[in-house]
C-alpha cells in the first residue's frame, strides 16, 4: 500500500494519436490481484483501472486510462478523486462564472469492491456531481459475507446514488488485459473456475443489492458519517485549481 503506479493516456477515439504514455500492468501483477478465486490470500491491495470518456462531437470523444493502486494507507478510491481535476477539465465548470459543467462517463475495474467509508463517500460526492456517471466492475466482493455486514449497506448506498455496480465476467477481464496490461502480444487465458466464481458472486451482488432496506444503512457506524464531510477535500482541491488546472503528467509526478 505504500506506492502508486499511475498511468495516463489521452487520445481520441477518432484516430488522433496519444499525447502521453504511461506504464502499464505487468502480466503477473494483474493475474495476481484481479483473480477472482473463493480465497484470497495475501491480495491486500487494491487495484483500480479506470476509464474516462467525454463526447466532443457526434463521432469522436476523449479517452482517458490508466490505473492505480493503494496508496499510504489512502485507499484507491479516493486517491482517484484526487486526479478528478486533471481527469476531467471542465467537471466542475468553466468560464468567468463556471456555470457550464461538461459531462463524464468514468469506468472503474477493481480487484476489490469498495470499503463502507469509500461507498459513502463516493456517494456524497456523486451527489454533487450530476453531471458525472460512474460505473463500478469488480474481480471480488470486500467484507460481503455477512448480511449485516457495513460493506454491503455501503454497496447499497452506492446503487442508490445511480452508480452501477457489476461483477466481473470473462469479457470484462480480457478488456483489462487488453487496454491496461503490458501483455506483449499475449493472450488472455483464463484461468481455472473463473467463469464459475463470476457467476457465483455476480448473484451473491445481486441478493445484496436486492435486499436493499435503506433504513437499514442507519446501522452504518456514527462515526463514519463524518466521510460524507471528508469528502469536501476534493471540492476545495477544485475551488483552488490544483488539480482542475494542473497538466496530467505533472499532477501524477507530484504525488
Amino acid at each position: 500500500m505504500s506506492e502508486i503506479y499511475p498511468h495516463t493516456v489521452v487520445g481520441q477515439l477518432a484516430g488522433q494519436s496519444s499525447r502521453h504514455v504511461g506504464v502499464l500492468l505487468p502480466r503477473k501483477k494483474f493475474i495476481f490481484h484481479y483473480k477472482n478465486v473463493r480465497w484470497a490470500k495475501g491480495r491486500n491491495e487494491t487495484y483500480l483501472c479506470f476509464v474516462v470518456k467525454r463526447r466532443v462531437g457526434p463521432d469522436s470523444m476523449t479517452f482517458d486510462f490508466g490505473h492505480l493502486r493503494n496508496r499510504n494507507g489512502c485507499h484507491v478510491e479516493m486517491l482517484f478523486l484526487r486526479y478528478l481535476g486533471a481527469l476531467c477539465p471542465g467537471l466542475w465548470g468553466y468560464g468567468v462564472s463556471g456555470e457550464r459543467r461538461l459531462s463524464y462517463s468514468i469506468t472503474w475495474f477493481c480487484s476489490w469492491s469498495p470499503c463502507a467509508d469509500c461507498s459513502l463517500r463516493l456517494a456524497q460526492f456523486l451527489s454533487q456531481m450530476p453531471n458525472l456517471r460512474l460505473r463500478i466492475f469488480v474481480s471480488r466482493l470486500y467484507f460481503c459475507d455477512m448480511e449485516d455486514s457495513r460493506e454491503r449497506e455501503g454497496l447499497r448506498i452506492l446503487k442508490k446514488a445511480g452508480v452501477h455496480l457489476t461483477v466481473m465476467s470473462y469479457k470484462d477481464f480480457f478488456y483489462c488485459w487488453q487496454t491496461f496490461v503490458a501483455r506483449k502480444q499475449s493472450n488472455f487465458k483464463a484461468w481455472d473456475e473463473l467463469h464459475q466464481n463470476s457467476v457465483r458472486l455476480a448473484r451473491k451482488l445481486d441478493r445484496i443489492l436486492q435486499s436493499g432496506d435503506w433504513a437499514g444503512c442507519s446501522r452504518l457506524d456514527p462515526r463514519h458519517r463524518v466521510a460524507e464531510a471528508k469528502v469536501a477535500y476534493v471540492v476545495e482541491d477544485k475551488i483552488s485549481g490544483v488539480f482542475a488546472q494542473a497538466p496530467v503528467e505533472s499532477t501524477l509526478a507530484s504525488q
